[in-house]
């Protein structure tokens, strides 16, 4: 597919970090060679070429080094670069026959994680982005399915329906390789902020199924064409009611065939703040919890799997506040969104949700989620309170949690 980007229309589709680049570049004509730049990077995106083109630059530069070192008969210096430079370009060739065009043995199918607990499977899941090339079996995609029925069915925390459709083909979505099977996620077109939060609590708890079935997931929010999506999509989606939210590729994970690229790429996500920065016992956001003393101390690792939860680029946007009683009684976790993201920041707040509220009940631990005003949260002077963090959604619990 030809994608013709220009003018206005260019600008509208880049993404929050491209436009940030761009808005930071004072001069014009370093403006206009960075916006060509940005739009010869994303139509190489959409037709699934960066994420091979891009090893070839550090050849083209090491070649460059180890051939002028070279004419400075430096040879000690040039046939390190230049080695390195033909190690790279190897591997390169090697993804594009097996990743690109797929020529390549066929792989097993991944076990099912059916023997670990909550916590461990939710610490085992990672953002797959490179798939192997088989379909999922007809019994795998009935489960699968099975997991989207059940979980969209559940009582939602806004009033606003969503839903996922399923979709076998190869769309245009970046930087995944080789995904063929997706879930879209959709809301109402008219903005709705909890349906955008139940979006994410939702697709967190059928990932999480998806992931003990040894199932790969990615969660694809600014990498995916939404044109692609609509056209396979067809009479399931109408443009004038319908939003699409994000997409979550599905699919049996390569263990071998991953270009050099997503390698390097997956390994920036490994990191999480410390939990000393995502979870305070006030809602100034001065006092980090103290999660060993009681009541906090009742919900173990489910703090981790928060920590660890996914979100847009790795952003961690989430933040929780513990509201607590005078008379010591645990009142309620509060969710606060750090950014003032309209769909990232919430659907990364609503698998911060799914993760909380399974982690809880893993222990035994029961509650519902409800909009709480200021002051219950035990929050005043709103006039005066910065923007950020902002407020979302309370969990309340539904017995009595107290400090001992």
């Amino acid at each position: 597919m030809t994608h013709k980007i220009n003018g206005n229309d260019f600008m509208q589709g880049l993404g929050a970090n491209e436009k940030a680049i761009l808005n930071r570049i004072p001069v014009l004509f370093l403006r206009k060679i960075a916006t060509k730049i940005v739009r010869a990077k994303m139509r190489m995106q959409f037709t699934g070429w960066l994420q091979y083109f891009l090893p070839m630059i550090f050849v083209l530069l090491f070649s460059l080094i180890g051939g002028i070192a070279f004419l400075f008969k430096a040879s000690f210096l040039a046939i390190p670069f230049l080695v390195l430079a033909t190690l790279i370009s190897m591997v390169a060739i090697f993804d594009v026959v097996t990743s690109k065009f797929r020529l390549r043995f066929p792989e097993r199918l991944p076990k099912r994680n059916d023997t670990l607990d909550l916590f461990d499977l939710m610490r085992v899941r990672r953002s797959c982005r490179s798939f192997q090339t088989r379909k999922l079996t007809d019994a795998g995609y009935n489960e699968l399915m099975a997991s989207v029925r059940m979980h969209t069915e559940e009582p939602q925390i806004g009033k606003s329906p969503v839903r996922f459709e399923y979709i076998s083909a190869p769309l245009t979505v970046w930087p995944v390789v080789n995904a063929t099977e997706f879930l879209v996620a959709i809301a109402p077109k008219e903005y709705d902020r909890l349906a955008v939060i139940d979006v994410g609590r939702s697709l967190q708890k059928i990932v999480t199924d998806a992931t003990r079935m040894g199932l790969g997931t990615c969660w694809i929010g600014p990498g995916a064409d939404h044109v692609s999506i609509k056209q396979n999509l067809g009479d399931r989606f109408d443009a004038e009611k319908d939003h699409i939210i994000c997409v979550c590729a599905v699919g049996y994970k390569s263990n071998y065939y991953i270009p050099i690229f997503l390698r390097i790429f997956n390994a920036q996500f490994k990191r999480r703040l410390p939990l000393a920065e995502l979870f305070f016992a006030d809602a100034d956001f001065e006092h980090p919890l103290d999660m060993h003393a009681a009541p906090f101390n009742h919900f173990g690792r489910t703090y981790e799997i928060c920590q660890w939860a996914p979100s847009s680029y790795n952003g961690q946007t989430t933040r929780c506040v513990a509201n607590v009683a005078e008379s010591g009684e645990l009142k309620s976790l509060d969710f606060y969104a750090a950014t003032a993201s309209r769909y990232y920041a919430p659907v990364a707040l609503g698998i911060w949700c799914a993760n909380w509220e399974m982690g809880s009940a893993a222990l035994g631990i029961h509650g519902h989620f409800a909009i709480l005003p200021a002051e219950e949260r035990g929050v005043q002077d709103k006039a005066s309170r910065p923007p950020l963090p902002r407020y979302d959604v309370s969990w309340l619990v539904d017995e009595n949690l107290a400090k001992q």
